[in-house]
């Protein structure tokens, strides 16, 4: 790649990460500093912390130019980190995200970097479930379980074809983030099922490539019948929205916005009533 290289902004959303971030933020800033002849910026986007995340990252700011942040106050979900963190697409010519636990490594992200870059797709995507994928510790045998059983429920209600919509790197072209930005609604988990088809359903292209990851120990996500719920519940109200019928459903927005607030996740953000 040459010296032209687009412009990269790296999205990482941190929710209770002060044990975890800070190796991850010096790996990936010395990397593609000396991997990645581009402009990078990586922004931390601090989701309702109760811990010392954001003065970790304030130490790593201090270290690396490359890195700054937004905090909000609020627990407004991965997803909802992400919608905030995606407003600045236009700041860049690509934008990504990777998780802050580290489970993908630079050089993996990197990888999707510049399949983008060459124009292979308007959003490249990693994956672990496909030929190719290197898995250095995997997942616990319920959380694979788990894994499987929403894509199957993702595959039903949606046939995108693509074999692991969840794993947290995923880079896209400015102008494609840009154009389903106010369809994204899902703050929870199923934020990606969000993206990936909002993208498919405005025409454009996904591409998903074989990855390196390692499960992190520490995981704030926890598999359980409350986890199962909402993303069962979030999948169930993205058909909806894509269907003729989600305009009739207005009266039960109330109801919809309480039953996540009982569940304890954040519940969809307000939106058109088509295409949301």
């Amino acid at each position: 790649m040459s010296s032209s290289a687009p412009s990269l902004l790296l999205l990482i959303p941190a929710y209770n990460e002060e044990h975890r971030i800070a190796p991850v933020l010096s790996e990936y800033a010395e990397y593609f500093y000396h991997h990645y002849p581009g402009r990078v910026r990586i922004l931390v986007v601090l989701n309702g912390c109760r811990d010392d995340t954001v003065g970790v990252v304030r130490a790593a700011e201090q270290r690396y130019l490359s890195i700054s942040h937004l905090e909000y106050p609020a627990p407004i979900g991965k997803g909802g980190a992400l919608i905030e963190g995606l407003r600045l697409a236009p700041l860049a010519d690509l934008v990504g995200y990777v998780d802050a636990d580290g489970s993908t490594p630079p050089k993996a992200f990197l990888d999707l970097v510049t399949r983008c870059a060459a124009g292979e797709a308007d959003c490249v995507i990693a994956s672990r479930w496909i030929a190719g994928a290197h898995i250095t510790h995997a997942q616990p045998g319920k959380r694979r379980f788990a894994s499987r059983l929403f894509h199957l429920f993702v595959e039903a209600f949606f046939r995108m074809g693509i074999a692991d919509t969840q794993c947290g790197a995923k880079v896209l072209r400015r102008e494609a983030a840009e154009a389903v930005h106010s369809r994204l609604r899902l703050a929870d988990l199923s934020f990606d099922v969000n993206l990936l088809y909002s993208l498919k359903t405005a025409g454009y292209r996904v591409k998903e490539v074989p990855t390196e990851w390692n499960d992190k120990s520490g995981s704030h996500v926890v598999f359980n019948v409350r986890t199962s719920v909402i993303m069962l519940l979030s999948l169930t109200r993205l058909r909806l929205v894509y269907s003729r019928f989600y305009a009739w459903l207005r009266p039960l927005r109330p109801l919809e916005t309480w039953v996540y607030l009982r569940l304890r996740a954040p519940p969809p953000i307000p939106g058109p009533d088509r295409k949301s």
